[in-house]
């Protein structure tokens, strides 16, 4: 009998140390897949990820005013990526823009709006980067023209720029609207794209979410708390939600870099997300100004005959899809009249858009929305831009004439 017991008993440590692995194993695998929740909320595929390279392994070149910097290499390959990192290592990255050794990273990382981040989220994204493929990659050296390739020049940059700590919420606002903030201050870093930049590469706190031209992608980011630009304080939630998770809505539709962030993240997250985010971003916007009449920069005659010919190219381009009178095809084709975007005092993206289109669905400028071809090819600098005059100032739209030279120098301008 004794040798029974201490076999049953043998048996049952067995079973329990089994249990405890699986549980073990489950519960990593939990994390792991939040953790790659979170890295479609943050959209670290866009960055990580170098046009037909390996995923997270790096080499996307990103052009900025101060040189071209290169991603670096996020899987687990312990030679060329972060396989030796630690958890903690992780967390310094995220938190203080730091390398395991201590060094500067560039705010190209956006660590300025990832140090809001939970630790408990950061380390749910490490344990699903260590779980991916592993891609043996040697990180690109930046090319940083003299001084901006010295680091130690960071310095300076944080003392102005960077504000450490994690995302504080405020009692006065509900559950729903913080977990908003969080996404689009922290892991959304919304504020990278739709604030200005300046001459230094950075942002004042006072100037966030208040659009800018993104440096070097010759496109416009709109204002996000501006209802005269992309503020959403007149859309309803649905619409919102709609545009953040589609790229397409009644009241507007994205296109360039945006569509990206469509594309490979903001289309994953959870409708209770989305639906926080929209919450978010309708409460910063500011109060709806009053609508004033465009002010033509043109003499009348020359407005007069580049109104002509915009109407002449429309009707042949563009009224199929849009409307005789821009009153679109909602949700596959937006309405043109009253579109925000169409309006705003930059005429960048309405011009980028009619040069280059949509793109096609699947290549890496963007994906969505589907079916806006590019007429670059078609249509001559002063077609292009009496195209988009003459939708910035009909049917009621309030924007401004452009004029044949701003379409050529976004004609030659590089899409990323």
């Amino acid at each position: 009998m004794p040798s029974r017991s201490r076999i049953l008993m043998a048996l049952l440590i067995w079973f329990v140390g089994c249990t405890a692995e699986a549980q073990q194993r489950s519960s990593g695998n939990s994390v792991a897949a939040r953790g790659e929740y979170l890295a479609r909320a943050g959209d670290c595929i866009a960055c990580h990820t170098a046009p037909e390279g390996r995923i997270f392994g790096g080499g996307r070149a990103m052009p900025t005013p101060f040189g071209t910097l290169f991603s670096s290499n996020i899987t687990p390959d312990r030679d060329t990526g972060i396989g030796k990192w630690t958890a903690e290592d992780f967390y310094k990255a995220m938190h203080y823009g730091r390398f395991p050794d201590g060094g500067l990273m560039y705010p190209a990382m956006p660590f300025a709006s990832y140090t809001k981040i939970t630790r408990e989220d950061s380390d749910a994204i490490f344990a699903y980067l260590k779980s991916i493929p592993a891609v043996n990659q040697k990180n690109r050296e930046h090319d940083l023209r003299f001084p901006y390739n010295n680091r130690q020049l960071i310095l300076g940059w944080r003392t102005l720029y960077f504000n450490e700590g994690e995302y504080i919420a405020d009692p006065n606002k509900s559950a729903e609207w913080n977990r908003g903030a969080y996404l689009v201050e922290g892991l959304g870093h919304c504020g990278m794209c739709h604030s200005p930049i300046n001459a230094l590469g950075g942002t004042s706190q006072s100037e966030a979410f208040k659009g800018g031209l993104i440096p070097m992608q010759n496109w416009y980011a709109p204002s996000l708390t501006s209802n005269r630009e992309a503020g959403l304080g007149d859309w309803s939630i649905k619409d919102i939600t709609d545009l953040l998770k589609t790229g397409v809505s009644a009241r507007g539709v994205v296109y360039g870099p945006m569509a990206e962030v469509v594309y490979n993240s903001l289309q994953y997250l959870t409708d209770e997300d989305t639906k926080a985010m929209a919450v978010y971003l309708k409460s910063i916007a500011e109060p709806t100004p009053t609508r004033a009449s465009a002010a033509s920069t043109l003499p009348s005659t020359e407005s007069s005959l580049l109104m002509s010919l915009g109407k002449t190219v429309y009707d042949g381009k563009c009224a199929t899809c849009h409307g005789a009178q821009g009153e679109g095809k909602p949700p596959h084709w937006p309405p043109l009249a009253g579109n925000q975007s169409i309006e705003m005092e930059s005429a960048v993206n309405p011009i980028r858009m009619v040069l280059n289109g949509g793109y096609p669905p699947g290549t890496e400028g963007n994906p969505r929305p589907y079916g806006m071809p590019p007429f670059a090819g078609q249509l001559s600098d002063n077609e292009v831009a009496s195209v988009v005059t003459y939708i910035r100032t009909s049917w009621g739209n309030r924007g401004t004439p452009v004029s044949a030279r701003e379409a050529n120098e976004l004609r030659s301008a590089p899409l990323n």
